[in-house]
């Protein structure tokens, strides 16, 4: 397995096309796992206490529009 060092050496070194190769293949892996994550989190709960906030705040006209 390469170190993190051995990685950013070899990124560093991709010609342009297989830059925008690895970038796209990194994007859809990283959103990949950021949304197995919060669906964990989802499941387990982590999530309703800011949940919970949140709406509290709405209704006591904290909220502003985005």
């Amino acid at each position: 397995m390469s170190t993190v060092k051995e990685l950013e050496k070899a990124i560093t070194g991709l010609p342009p096309e297989q830059l925008a190769e690895f970038r796209a293949w990194f994007e859809s892996f990283d959103a990949a796992r950021w949304d197995r994550q919060i669906e964990e989190d989802v499941k387990s709960s982590k999530l309703d206490r800011v949940a919970e906030k949140a709406v509290g705040e709405y209704h006591k006209g904290k909220a502003k529009p985005i």
